[in-house]
C-alpha cells in the first residue's frame, strides 16, 4: 500500500511529503495528507484483491461525488486514478483537504463533544438533504432486515420506511466543531431512522450524548418506522461483534438498549 500510494501521488500530481499515515480496517485503505501546487490535499487509497475493485463499496465516493448535492458538507472528491499490479486493484481517491478533525478518532466515542447548537442543526439538515437523494445504491438490504433482525433481536420488523443514509453515520465520520461528513463509500438507502441510529449507538458510552441524539432525532426514532431503521443497526452491531473488538465493547450496551426497544410500541412495527 505504500508503494502504491507513491504511485498514486505520481498519477494525480500530488506531492506525499505531508506525513500521518491514517490506516482503514484491516489495512485495506491507507489515506493521508498531500500536498499540491495549490496547497493541501487529502489521498485515499483503496485496495482489493485483483478483479474484486467493483462494486458498492469501491463506487461509493465516486457516486457520491456525482449525486449527493454540495448542500451536503462533505470532502469534495477532485481525482481519481485506477489500475492493477501485482494481484491486487487500487484506486486513488484526491479530497479537498478538511480543516476540521473527526470528532473521536474511534467509531464509538468514549468521551464528551461539546458541539455547539448549530452543528446539530447543520447535521439534522444534512441527512434531510441526504434523504431526497434518488439512487439505487442500498446501505442496507431488505432481504438482510428481515432475516437477521429477528434472529438477533427477536423482534420480526413489519413495514420499512426507506430513505436515503449516509450509511456508516459514527463520530470518526463526523467532524466538529465544524461539520463534514466523511467516508461516502457506503452511502444508499436504508430504513428510516437507520443512521440517527447508529450514531446513538455509537454514543452509549456518554450517556448525555446519547440523550443529545434522542432528543435530536426523536422526530424519528421514537416512531414504528424508525425503530425498524434501530433493530437494523442494533442487528448490524451485534452481528460484527464477533470480528470487531470495538462492536465487542458495545454489545453489552446495545443488547440493554434492544431491552428498551422491546416495549409496546415495538410490538407494533
Amino acid at each position: 500500500m505504500i508503494s502504491a500510494r507513491g504511485r498514486a501521488c505520481a498519477l494525480l500530481g500530488l506531492d506525499d511529503t505531508a506525513g500521518g499515515d491514517v490506516w482503514g480496517y484491516a489495512g485495506r485503505t491507507l489515506s493521508g495528507a498531500v500536498t499540491t501546487p495549490e496547497g493541501g490535499a487529502w489521498l485515499r487509497l483503496v485496495s482489493e484483491p485483483e478483479g474484486k475493485g467493483s462494486g458498492k463499496l469501491w463506487d461509493g465516493p465516486k457516486e457520491a461525488e456525482r449525486s449527493v448535492p454540495p448542500v451536503v458538507p462533505r470532502p469534495r472528491l477532485l481525482g481519481l486514478r485506477d489500475w492493477s499490479a501485482d494481484g491486487w486493484d487500487y484506486r486513488a481517491e484526491h479530497y479537498e483537504i478538511v480543516g476540521t478533525p473527526p470528532v473521536s478518532k474511534s467509531p464509538v466515542l468514549h468521551h464528551r463533544a461539546d458541539l455547539p447548537d448549530t452543528w446539530w442543526q447543520d447535521l439534522r439538515q444534512a441527512l434531510d438533504h441526504l434523504a431526497l437523494v434518488r439512487t439505487d445504491r442500498q446501505a442496507a438490504r431488505e432481504e438482510y432486515i428481515r432475516r437477521r433482525v429477528p434472529e438477533f433481536t427477536g423482534v420480526t420488523p413489519g413495514e420499512i420506511a426507506w430513505t436515503t443514509t449516509h450509511g456508516d453515520l459514527h463520530w470518526a465520520n463526523l467532524t466538529g466543531p465544524a461539520l463534514t461528513l466523511l467516508d461516502w463509500e457506503g452511502w444508499g438507502t436504508a430504513p428510516l431512522g437507520y443512521d440517527a441510529a447508529n450514531l446513538y449507538l455509537h454514543s452509549l458510552p456518554v450517556p448525555d450524548v446519547a440523550e443529545r441524539i434522542r432528543k435530536e432525532f426523536a422526530h424519528v426514532l421514537d416512531t414504528p418506522v424508525g425503530r425498524v431503521g434501530e433493530l437494523t443497526a442494533c442487528t448490524e452491531i451485534l452481528q460484527a461483534a464477533a470480528r470487531v473488538p470495538f462492536y465487542a465493547d458495545l454489545a453489552d450496551g446495545v443488547r440493554q438498549h434492544l431491552s428498551h426497544l422491546k416495549g409496546p410500541t415495538i410490538g407494533q412495527v
